[in-house]
């Protein structure tokens, strides 16, 4: 079964950050690709377009590493802006971003709220693959999803695509789904193996 997900703000937090260039001079000597190029403490940016706030990214240290094109992130928070109200926002205990593809993992604890769509996913780590708009929880770790219907989804093997804003689980899965007006002929359709036995309404799957 796959549902309706809004298109994840997730390459965000790290695009806002990466625009600026330094000088850094010689730097080939032994050990300096582990060595930050830039340390920024208590960063906080925000983005604006046309007088209307974009997004607001909040870090307690971020670091740039030139010769490896990565970017690390350190406790951080993202808002994303849509008409000037907060339409998704999430944070993680730290971040990797690779500058070349824009592609982010995310660990120590991941939480990602969209507010358009009221649903939260919560996991231990999550990557975000830029190049193919997908998000990727890790395949062996479970990725917990919540609604304000009432749905409570936990599986393993999450997957989801922003273009097709579909998302899926590839392992277990057990929860509460609870069934919206008129989406009785997507319930009926069980295109994923394991979800049986949540899909009519209100029922406890893994019962």
């Amino acid at each position: 079964m796959n549902r309706k997900l809004a298109s994840l703000a997730i390459a965000l937090a790290a695009t806002l950050l990466v625009a600026c260039a330094f000088d850094y001079g010689d730097r080939n000597g032994p050990g300096v690709a582990n060595v930050p190029d830039v340390v920024m403490i208590d960063v906080e940016y925000v983005r604006v377009r046309s007088a209307d706030i974009q997004a607001r990214v909040r870090a307690e240290r971020v670091e740039r590493f030139e010769s490896r094109q990565l970017m690390d992130l350190h406790n951080f928070y993202f808002e994303q802006f849509d008409r000037g109200e907060v339409s998704a926002f999430g944070s993680a205990g730290g971040a990797s971003v690779e500058l070349d593809s824009m592609d982010v993992r995310m660990f120590g604890g991941v939480r990602l709220e969209v507010e358009s769509e009221e649903i939260v996913i919560e996991t231990e780590r999550l990557e975000w693959r830029d190049s193919p708009r997908l998000l990727i929880g890790g395949s062996n770790e479970e990725t917990r999803i919540f609604r304000e219907d009432g749905t409570t989804i936990v599986g393993v093997g999450f997957r989801a695509d922003a273009r097709r804003r579909e998302w899926e689980f590839s392992g277990p899965v057990a929860g509460v789904y609870v069934s919206e007006e008129g989406d009785d002929d997507d319930a009926a359709e069980g295109e994923e193996p394991g979800l049986d036995d949540f899909m009519d309404d209100e029922e406890t799957a893994g019962e």
